[in-house]
């Protein structure tokens, strides 16, 4: 979706000092000057709307307006009675409005009725990785200046960590509500972005947890899960509202002409049930999201938006979804202005709302809804059934229930932002996800007695905002890189570059540095004016001269060279790999507001690393073959295609998928694992007469068809630390199928010489299966090699 423009900006060192400067990157800028709906009026309306906001405090919930208050005769109507159930009252509520008055609860900024004491409600808000302020349903105040904020998604996936990704989300859901009820956010926050990272190239791979389906199911589920789990025993109830986004196929923003507001995705069925659909089914499914966001772009020639199968079939039918479906914000002015996918805006709106969306994020329903009952496009009956789910969901967050301040979660305040707690939090999940790449033997750690001068080098070295990526709000405080070192030895720094697009590199003063200090520490990559929403690349290489600068500085160092790379996607730094002087290599991705400490606690040996790379490093070579408009997974050898992600790419690799170095060796051992699964059969199956490569999966056969495998794992090294087993499968050689996959993931905290036993629970039809041609599941016959680290066990599936 479009960020809304960061129209209040904050100075590095202090969140407190508040500009009224609109962004250059910001949506608004992009919507002026690219192909983009015309939006002028709309974002000038939100930028003068936060500009005020800025300037104003919030003292207390005491001027904040709620629905069904003690007060007046609002309390008195059905749907204000909290004895009733809630689809009672919802249909109360939905029968007592007007046709005019249905329409404005189809835009995220919904109306009020005062008749009926509703308040207006704004929908849209953002919690990628902590509050933002994209979206005007969000903002900071003196009373609350500051969130915490975590290191970008595809770090936080980097850590491998089940058990962190939910522990997040409770955070941030906290933090959220501690807003909301002192007026300064809503409840409905459009997070998490759980697509595919599939092109190294989409500036977008940063927001989502990687290239691999399970892995991104996983952190969505468990995000989601903390971000509305509450401590009800009402399992309906919600903290915050979810949302999984963007639906479908969706990972494409600018390329060499092709845009995302008319980008057709042409994805097979394979591909689509194999690698797209998985995360989104699991949110829903496994993590009972209260949303879904339908994107801007095509699927296969229809706007996702106004495709009926996709949305009341898959996600309101097939995932029966609870909940409502929003739109990516303009979509239906997209596929009417610039897809021009219907002949007026009010066929737009209709195809939107007959298709299942329930709310669009803009105007456009607002605007020609009503124009459409009148023309006989949509029925009042359809509009009752979409502004249901969307108050059935306002419902289940207490929206209904009068004051805030007895509700559940009514005691949590400015106090519950940015505590101690949090903020630790924050800097543990950069150390859990940070990947060591590259360590030659005595380089790292470093020791923090004997290094007596360090030199920190290059445009990402006393990062701020750039830590934090974008989808962002205002931190509790920041601590940059060179911060973070600095606060354990002396250091001094060169940025090295003018910027981090590096277009001339100042070599001289960095080499100088560099041959007088103990160890180099060279921090480099990205940050959002490069790599962001709207913004792909185009290669592969690092910006501008930073491989210039990196390797004129490791000629000239006297010590150790340590290059950090901050990034949200991967590099060619094959030279770097191979440059011996260049001793250790660290990805730190998007590391948030504690990043500095986070490296300089993985660089000094005060926590050792353990983070795996979420998606595949590939050479500057795969762009020269791979088109980033091409959604197929699978490679062509007839073409020379050689497929995407560690699933099904065939070419050479800079670093793998789950790639990631320790300061300490562990060692595995195989303790339990079958070598042979039956599957149970009717006895007139086609299978027992004829040769089967697969089975079709059906609920009846796959009852209780599950086995457990225990690992043995050791740390065999002198540092205590954490250790990811992955566990893989490489399925038989039919329909296609994956060269390898993920089946399950465990981390482990060992202290020297410790042995830890690691449990996996495969399920054969859930995690064996894969999807044939047509895209149905099937579990696939014969022989599967189960794999840990080098272990290897073969298992036999048969009838």
């Amino acid at each position: 979706m479009k960020q809304r423009s960061h129209f209040c900006s904050f100075s590095s060192n202090s969140p407190l000092k508040a500009t009224t400067s609109m962004s250059s990157s910001s949506s608004c800028s992009s919507v002026h000057n690219r192909a983009a709906p015309p939006k002028a009026l709309l974002c000038f309306c939100f930028a003068l709307c936060y500009i005020l906001l800025c300037l104003c405090s919030v003292s207390s919930v005491s001027g904040q307006s709620f629905a069904c208050g003690e007060s007046g005769n609002a309390s008195s109507f059905p749907f204000c009675d909290k004895s009733l159930a809630a689809d009672a009252r919802v249909a109360d509520l939905v029968q007592r409005l007007t046709l005019q008055e249905k329409i404005t609860f189809l835009v995220n900024s919904a109306g009020s009725v005062s008749r009926l004491g509703i308040p207006k409600y704004e929908w849209w808000s953002e919690a990628l990785h902590g509050v933002s302020y994209v979206g005007p349903g969000t903002r900071f105040s003196s009373v609350v200046p500051g969130a915490t904020s975590f290191p970008q998604p595809i770090l936080t996936a980097a850590s491998f960590n089940n058990s962190l990704f939910e522990a997040i989300g409770r955070v941030v859901s906290t933090e959220a509500r501690a807003m909301y009820n002192v007026g300064l956010a809503g409840l409905t926050y459009w997070a998490p972005n759980i697509n595919i990272f599939r092109d190294p190239r989409w500036g977008r791979g940063q927001e989502t947890p990687g290239e691999d389906p399970l892995l991104t199911s996983n952190y969505g589920a468990g995000y989601v899960r903390g971000l509305q789990q509450t401590d009800s025993q009402d399992k309906n109830r919600l903290k915050v509202a979810a949302c999984c986004k963007h639906y479908t196929a969706y990972d494409l923003d600018h390329w060499k002409g092709y845009d995302r507001y008319t980008f057709n995705a042409v994805v097979t069925q394979q591909d689509m049930e194999d690698t797209f659909q998985p995360p989104l089914k699991s949110c829903v499914l496994e993590g009972n999201a209260a949303s879904v966001m339908c994107s801007y772009q095509q699927v296969n020639g229809k706007p996702t938006c106004a495709d009926p199968d996709l949305l009341s079939g898959v996600i309101r039918g097939e995932w029966n979804l609870n909940g409502y479906i929003v739109t990516d914000c303009d979509s239906i002015d997209v596929y009417y202005n610039y897809q021009h996918y219907t002949k007026t805006p009010e066929e737009a709106a209709a195809m939107g709302i007959l298709a299942g969306v329930d709310l669009d994020c803009g105007p456009y329903f607002g605007m020609y809804t009503e124009g459409a009952v009148k023309g006989g496009l949509v029925t009042e009956a359809a509009i009752d059934k979409a502004i249901t789910n969307n108050f059935g969901t306002l419902m289940r967050l207490g929206f209904f229930d009068g004051d805030p301040s007895k509700q559940p979660y009514g005691d949590l305040g400015p106090k519950d932002v940015c505590t101690p707690e949090n903020q630790e939090l924050a800097r543990e999940t950069a150390r859990q996800g940070i990947v060591l790449l590259k360590n030659s033997a005595g380089s790292l750690p470093l020791s923090p007695t004997a290094i007596k001068s360090l030199a920190v080098i290059g445009p990402n070295g006393n990062a701020t905002d750039t830590m934090i990526g974008d989808y962002f709000g205002i931190p509790c405080k920041y601590t940059s890189p060179l911060q973070g070192l600095t606060a354990v030895v002396p250091a001094t720094f060169v940025a090295g570059c003018p910027d981090v697009a590096c277009g001339t590199a100042q070599v001289d003063d960095a080499t100088k540095l560099a041959a007088a200090a103990d160890a180099t520490v060279v921090i480099v990559g990205e940050n959002q004016l490069i790599e962001t929403e709207s913004h792909d690349r185009t290669d592969l290489y690092l910006p501008g001269q930073q491989t210039l600068l990196i390797s004129e500085v490791a000629k000239a160092s006297k010590g150790p060279v340590i290059l950090v790379i901050m990034s949200g996607g991967g590099y060619d730094i094959t030279f770097a790999k191979n440059d011996d002087k260049i001793t250790s290599i660290l990805w730190v991705g998007y590391p948030g507001e504690a990043g500095g400490a986070a490296i300089a606690d993985v660089i000094f040996g005060f926590y050792n690393p353990s983070g795996r790379l979420p998606m595949t490093w590939y050479p500057q070579a795969y762009v020269d073959k791979v088109p980033m408009n091409n959604m197929n997974m699978r490679p062509d050898p007839a073409s020379g295609y050689p497929g995407r992600t560690y699933r099904f790419y065939t070419g050479d690799t800079v670093y793998e998928f789950g790639h990631g170095l320790s300061y300490s060796n562990f060692s595995h051992r195989l303790v339990q694992a079958p070598k042979q699964v039956s599957i149970p059969l009717e006895q007139d199956h086609v299978c027992h007469s004829s040769s089967c490569q697969s089975l079709d999966v059906v609920e009846e056969r796959c009852q209780n068809l599950a086995f457990d495998i225990h690992v043995g794992v050791k740390n065999m090294g002198k540092m205590s630390g954490s250790h990811t087993v992955i566990l893989y499968s490489s399925p038989p050689s039919v329909h296609n199928a994956p060269k390898k996959h993920l089946l399950g993931f465990e981390k482990v905290f060992l202290s020297s010489q410790k042995e830890a036993l690691v449990k996996f629970n495969v399920d054969v039809c859930k995690h064996l299966s894969v999807v044939d041609e047509l895209g149905n599941r099937k579990v696939a016959l014969g022989d599967h090699v189960l794999h840990v680290g080098d272990l290897k066990q073969t298992l036999s599936v048969r009838i």
